[in-house]
C-alpha cells in the first residue's frame, strides 16, 4: 500500500517569472491548463519530446474521491510510454472478466482479453487520485515541466492569424499575489467538464442530458467477491433499478446504485440513506466504512470543434459521456496522445500547422463513437418507457440461453480505441490484408525475445515514426536496407524495427545497429497478418498509418509525408469512420 495520502496532498503556490517581470518576451511553446490526468499526460508527453511546457491549475490538490477508476489496456499502453504504466498496474486491480445478472441469476459472463500474449490486462481499477499522483510524480522528474498551482486562468485573447508563426494566445492568470499575463504559441485546454476556457472563448458543448440519478458509494471492507465487474439489472436488494460493483485497491469497493430522476441528491448522500442500501447488497452483518459518496447525473455531449485557433481542447473540456463503459478518462488520455506528437512536430517546424486540424477531426470522430456507445448503454440500463423496459427484460431473459441475445445486452460497452480508418493521414491500401491492424488502428502488443531477454512489441513503437519490418535485415537487398537506414537519419526519422521468426537471424544481428527481435511465438506476425517482407508504418502515437507487403523506402517516405500532413490527400477529407 502506498504511504502517500494522495487525496489530501496539497501543493504550495509559487510566484513565477512573469509576476516579477523577468519572463522572456517570446511566447512559451505550450501552456496546458488543468493538472488532471489529461493535462498531466499531455505535459509529460510534450516534455519527453523535448518541448518545454507550463501547466496551470486553479487548485492545489489532486482529485478528491476515487472518481474515474477504470483504465483500459490502450490507456495503460500510453502510460507505459509516459514512464508510469508499471507503477499503475502494480497498484491497480487487474481484471478481464465481467458478469451480468438479472435479479439474482447470472445471465452471462464475458472475458475482455481471452487470449494470452498481452503485456497489459484489459482493465485496471485504480482510484483517480493515484493516477494523478503517479502522473504528477513522473512530471516532477522532467526538468522542462513547470507546474503552477493556484494559477487560475481568468482571461484569454488570441493574436495573429491562426496557424501563422506569429499567432499566439495571451492568458490572464489570477494568483494569491494578483493577476499576471503570459503568452503561448498553443494552449491545451484540459480544464474539465466545466471548462473555464471554453466559456472564455464563448463556445459550449451540445448533446443530451439523461434524466436519471446514480449514487456512488466507495466502501472499504474485506469481501470475498472475485476481482470482476458485476452488473445487476433489477436485483432483489435494489428492485427495479441497476447496481454495479467494482473492486479497487486498498480494500475499497465501488458500488453504483441507480436512483431514478426523482431522487433527492442531498438526501441520498447522507449515511442514513447510503448505509441501508449497502447492507441490502452485502448483508445486515457486513462490516464496512464509507470512503466517499456522490450522487450524479450525466450527459453525453461535445463541443462542435475541438480546435479554436491556437487553443486545443482535450478530455472532459471537449466531450462528456456517461460513466458506463469507462469512456471518459480513457478517451481523454487518448486525446492527449493524438495531440502531442502533432504539436511537437508543428513547433519544430517539421509539419504544417494544419496537422493540428487532424487532431480535431480524428478525436471528434472518437468522441462521437464514445457518445454513441455511451448513449446506447444508458438507454438500455435506464429504459424511459414501458415498451423499452419490456424489450430490455426480454433480452436479458433470452440471454441466459441464447448467444444472439447476449449481443443485445448492454450494461456498458467498455472502452476500446477508435479506429480512424478514414483519416486523411492514412495511406490508401494497395495490398490485401486481413485482421484488425488496418491504417487508423492503434497497434496491439505481442511478446518478443532478443538475446535471451523477453520483451514486448509496443515499447519498440511510439514517440517517433517506425517502419515495422517483418523479417531480418539480412533478408533485404543492400539497396533497400541502405534506403531504410537513410530514412532513419532524415529530419523526421523513420526508425526501422525488425521482427523475425528466425532466432538465428536475431543472434547474427547481435552487433548490428538495427533493432532486431525474435517473434518466438509467432503472435506478432499473426496479429499483423504479416508475411516475410511485410512492413507497417507506425505513427508516433502507435497508430498504423500505412502497410505494404514489401519494403519500399520511397513508399514509406511518402506515407510519412502524408502522415505529417505535408502532402494533400488523394480525396477530399471525409469524416472518419470505424
Amino acid at each position: 500500500m502506498s504511504s502517500i495520502d494522495y487525496q489530501h496532498l496539497t501543493f504550495d503556490y509559487q510566484p513565477c517569472a512573469e509576476q516579477s517581470g523577468n519572463a522572456p518576451n517570446a511566447p512559451h511553446p505550450v501552456i496546458v491548463v488543468g493538472a488532471g490526468p489529461v493535462g498531466l499526460a499531455s505535459a509529460i508527453d510534450l516534455a519527453q519530446q523535448g518541448v518545454p511546457v507550463i501547466v496551470l491549475d486553479d487548485d492545489c490538490t489532486l482529485s478528491a474521491g476515487s472518481r474515474a477508476i477504470c483504465f483500459a489496456k490502450r490507456t495503460l499502453d500510453i502510460f507505459d510510454r509516459l514512464g508510469c504504466g508499471e507503477r499503475m498496474v502494480q497498484k491497480g486491480v487487474c481484471w478481464n472478466v465481467g458478469r451480468v445478472f438479472l435479479r439474482d441469476q447470472e445471465v452471462y459472463n464475458f472475458n475482455l482479453l481471452p487470449e494470452a500474449g498481452h503485456h497489459r490486462p484489459a482493465f485496471i481499477n485504480l482510484q483517480q487520485y493515484y493516477v494523478e499522483g503517479y502522473l504528477y510524480e513522473r512530471a516532477r522528474e522532467l526538468p522542462n515541466i513547470d507546474i503552477r498551482w493556484k494559477h487560475k486562468v481568468v482571461g484569454l485573447t488570441q493574436q495573429g492569424t491562426p496557424g501563422s508563426p506569429e499567432a499566439s494566445v495571451t492568458l490572464t492568470v489570477e494568483t494569491p499575489d494578483g493577476n499576471y499575463q503570459t503568452r503561448a504559441r498553443y494552449v491545451v485546454a484540459a480544464d474539465g467538464s466545466r471548462s473555464p476556457l471554453r466559456k472564455l472563448i464563448g463556445v459550449d458543448s451540445h448533446g443530451r442530458t439523461f434524466k436519471d440519478r446514480f449514487l456512488i458509494a466507495d466502501v472499504k471492507m474485506t469481501a470475498d467477491f472475485p476481482t470482476e465487474r458485476w452488473f445487476w439489472f433489477d436485483p432483489p436488494f435494489h428492485p427495479n433499478q441497476s447496481v454495479l460493483l467494482h473492486r479497487q485497491p486498498d480494500n475499497v469497493w465501488r458500488i453504483d446504485f441507480q436512483l431514478g430522476w426523482d431522487a433527492d441528491p442531498a438526501l441520498e448522500k447522507t449515511p442514513e440513506r447510503v448505509i441501508p442500501r449497502v447492507q441490502a447488497l452485502l448483508g445486515p452483518d457486513a462490516k464496512f466504512t464509507l470512503e466517499w459518496v456522490s450522487v450524479y447525473t450525466f450527459s453525453c455531449l461535445r463541443m462542435d470543434d475541438f480546435r479554436h485557433g491556437q487553443v486545443l481542447f482535450a478530455g472532459d473540456s471537449a466531450h462528456g459521456v456517461s460513466p458506463f463503459g469507462a469512456r471518459g478518462a480513457n478517451s481523454g488520455v487518448q486525446d492527449a496522445e493524438n495531440l502531442v506528437w502533432k504539436l511537437a512536430l508543428v513547433l519544430a517546424g517539421q509539419a504544417p500547422d494544419t496537422l493540428l486540424d487532424t487532431y480535431a477531426r480524428e478525436r471528434e470522430f472518437a468522441a462521437d463513437e464514445n457518445i454513441r456507445n455511451s448513449t446506447r448503454s444508458t438507454d438500455f440500463i435506464t429504459p424511459k418507457s414501458p415498451v423499452s423496459r419490456v424489450f430490455r427484460d426480454a433480452v436479458l431473459t433470452l440471454a441466459r440461453d441464447h448467444a444472439f441475445a447476449r449481443q443485445l445486452v448492454n450494461s456498458g460497452r467498455l472502452s476500446v480505441p477508435a479506429v480512424l480508418s478514414e483519416s486523411t493521414l492514412n495511406t490508401p491500401e494497395r495490398d490485401t490484408f486481413a485482421g484488425r491492424m488496418q491504417p487508423g488502428a492503434a497497434c496491439v502488443d505481442a511478446p518478443l525475445v532478443r538475446h535471451g531477454q523477453d520483451g514486448w512489441l509496443l515499447p519498440r513503437l511510439g514517440g517517433r515514426f517506425v517502419a515495422l519490418v517483418f523479417g531480418a535485415p539480412a533478408s533485404l537487398d543492400a539497396a533497400s536496407l541502405a534506403a531504410l537506414d537513410a530514412l532513419a537519419n532524415d529530419s523526421v526519422p523513420v526508425m526501422p524495427v525488425f521482427v523475425t521468426p528466425d532466432a538465428e537471424a536475431v543472434r547474427d544481428a547481435h552487433d548490428e545497429p538495427h533493432s532486431v527481435w525474435h517473434d518466438a511465438q509467432g503472435l506478432a506476425a499473426q496479429r499483423y497478418d504479416a508475411a516475410p517482407g511485410t512492413v507497417y508504418l507506425v505513427r508516433p502515437d502507435q497508430h498504423v498509418c500505412a502497410r505494404w507487403r514489401s519494403v519500399d523506402a520511397a513508399a514509406i517516405a511518402s506515407g510519412r509525408e502524408r502522415a505529417l500532413g505535408r502532402t494533400a490527400p488523394d480525396v477530399a477529407p471525409t469524416q472518419c469512420a470505424a
